[in-house]
């Protein structure tokens, strides 16, 4: 769902057979930026509950491009060619990744997933262009409460973290430093990690994740 700044909404929607929640999650903004850059060039707000997409774009490509696409443990990226396309489709374009969480209530990332679910089991469902009064759902700018909703609306803590948590196929583990986290998760589906500032906070997190923490 796309709201411009001329006050229109354009709905957008497709589907794949054989594909991921990922490879769907680049190309739904892959196509977004392509139908904005026919637009006026103006700075480009783009919501996602995907941190695979937002640490993707912002923390990760510029490294595997700079490896020949293979991530920080020697392994091909997963997704290249959505995440090729994405970087070319960027380029000339001012856009801020910002996350949301899902099914938290916002709007447009609850009218986003209806379509999205829509097209995965072949539904039918109206997609909708015109005035933003008349849409399927208002659309509104989320607030920082709904956007800390799936952090339990935790204050962001200031300071060195002492270490970092990662959740993969249901194992946890403890890392020292980021660049080792990053290794065990980058481009896996499903992973999970966090930095902590002390030993409860750890423990907090891995009670929330629905594992035993670790001693």
């Amino acid at each position: 769902m796309l709201w411009l700044a001329n006050g229109d909404v354009v709905e957008l929607g497709g589907g794949e057979e054989k594909t991921t929640n990922n490879r769907m999650e680049l190309q739904a903004a892959l196509e977004a930026l392509h139908f904005l850059d026919t637009q006026v060039r103006v700075p480009i707000v783009l919501y996602t509950d995907s941190k695979y997409l937002i640490n993707g774009i912002t923390q990760w490509i510029e490294d595997w491009k700079r490896r020949g696409w293979l991530t920080a443990g020697k392994k091909p990226v997963l997704n290249q060619d959505l995440w090729s396309s994405l970087d070319q489709a960027r380029r000339g374009l001012s856009i801020q990744w910002t996350y949301v969480p899902g099914h938290a209530g916002i709007p447009g990332n609850e009218r986003a997933d209806a379509i999205a679910v829509s097209f995965s089991k072949d539904r039918p469902i109206d997609l909708y262009a015109g005035p933003h009064a008349d849409a399927p759902v208002i659309v509104t700018i989320p607030t920082d409460a709904q956007r800390t909703a799936a952090s339990g609306g935790s204050k962001k803590r200031k300071g060195k973290p002492i270490g970092y948590l990662s959740l993969v196929g249901g194992e946890l583990m403890r890392h020292d430093t980021w660049s080792e986290c990053q290794r065990r998760v980058e481009g896996v589906f499903r992973a999970r990690y966090r930095k902590f500032f002390d030993a409860h906070e750890a423990q907090e997190i891995a009670r929330s994740w629905g594992v035993s923490p670790i001693e």
